[in-house]
């Protein structure tokens, strides 16, 4: 019989092939190529519906904290207890983070579906099939869900009936996740491309070239887009013309997806360092310094940011200083994006655990063992009790 932890190591191997898959497969189609911008905008496929359906006003008072595993399923847990409300399957591992809005859970699946499940009851209002595994999360504005496949499709759907509005088709897969604003919905590409698209029609603004591919997430942030690189860069670009501000150089590929705040954007990086820079200009305010390579992505709350390595450690540092305030162990690699509410950090780790730590000292409150890897970020229902900063692909918002 197989051990726990070498159950866990190959589903974590698992996870490096495919990256390295997909790496192989960037590098032959696309090379390495050299930053510039394009101002295009040929037609993305025409819209099917004209109109948005109203999306239903409804909100979820109920103290609970979702997450989704690699066993399949996505989990409904009691905020003060770890004990599951109700519990949805998929058929397949679940990956992307979800996201609450009109009293619904929207989240992707590697069974290539994306899902709207009512968030009271757990039961599936609609499912959307995609063409490829969905890793990407979605973000929702304006009664619309946009989420990414590795199809190489950006979809915008109807968050009511689930109905397709337009796609946007580029050369290969969507890992990132999107994000809106100024009308437009932002994206990164395997291609080596930065996407800007009408938020309504899907047409092509404008998309900047880097010289590798993209896992991490765009934030956009008074006029800037923010985005990690496999090139080993973050970059800064004007969010409205697709013209590069500033490229900071880390040590490795920049997998987790950045956050602003305090004037600075924290991101971390592959190799090892979570790092605060200037937004204005990229001056290093600060890097700190773990053990393991960093896919997690910051959460800036309560003065602190909030990151897990691949060390198994959540740590919280100075978010001003980058000073280490405290750091909690788990049992593996942590490449969940963590969420703070009401005084706790929800955490999913590799060694199939979802934590509920204190925000304050560390201290663990509880602990629910799923049956899988979390990769997947937590999403508290009520919004309200949310605190604190986040990167696109936490369902915890602005």
């Amino acid at each position: 019989m197989k051990s726990y932890f070498h159950i866990v190591r190959t589903f974590t191997r698992q996870l490096e092939h495919i990256a390295l898959y997909i790496s192989l497969l960037s590098f032959f189609l696309s090379g390495c190529k050299s930053s510039s911008t394009l101002n295009i905008a040929p037609p993305a496929t025409p819209p099917l519906a004209a109109t948005v359906t109203t999306p239903p006003s409804v909100t979820v008072a109920t103290p609970v904290v979702y997450v989704a595993s690699f066993d399949n399923n996505l989990y409904a847990l009691d905020t003060a207890t770890g004990t599951p409300r109700w519990t949805f399957k998929a058929d397949t591992s679940i990956q992307s983070s979800p996201v609450v809005a009109y009293g619904m859970i929207y989240f992707g699946s590697n069974d290539f579906n994306l899902y709207a499940v009512d968030a009271a009851t757990g039961k599936k209002k609609w499912a959307f099939k995609t063409g490829a595994l969905i890793y990407s999360s979605p973000v929702i504005a304006n009664g619309i869900v946009y989420v990414g496949s590795q199809d190489g499709k950006l979809y915008a759907i109807d968050a009511t009936i689930g109905s397709l509005l337009w796609v946007f088709t580029a050369s290969y897969g969507f890992y990132s996740s999107p994000t809106v604003a100024n009308g437009m919905v932002y994206i990164g590409g395997q291609d080596n491309h930065v996407y800007a698209l009408d938020a309504a029609t899907g047409n092509l603004r404008w998309r900047f070239n880097v010289d590798y591919f993209i896992l991490s997430s765009p934030v956009v942030s008074n006029g800037v887009l923010y985005v990690g690189s496999q090139d080993f860069k973050l970059y800064a670009i004007d969010a409205i013309t697709g013209n590069q501000r500033w490229t900071f150089k880390t040590g490795a590929a920049v997998d987790s997806s950045p956050v602003v705040a305090n004037g600075l954007v924290y991101f971390g990086s592959a190799d090892t360092k979570v790092y605060a820079l200037d937004v204005t200009t990229g001056q290093q305010r600060w890097a700190f310094q773990t053990n393991g390579v960093v896919y997690s992505s910051p959460v800036i709350a309560n003065g602190l940011v909030y990151v897990g390595s691949r060390d198994h450690n959540l740590y919280a540092l100075n978010a001003l200083t980058g000073k280490q305030a405290w750091l909690f162990s788990t049992n593996y690699d942590i490449y969940s994006t963590p969420m703070v509410a009401n005084g706790v950090v929800y955490v999913g780790s590799n060694d199939f655990n979802v934590y509920a730590v204190d925000a304050a000292t560390g201290r663990k409150r509880w602990s629910f063992k799923t049956g899988g890897i979390v990769i997947s970020s937590p999403v508290v229902a009520q919004k309200s009790v949310i605190t604190g900063t986040y990167p696109t692909i936490s369902g915890g918002g602005k």
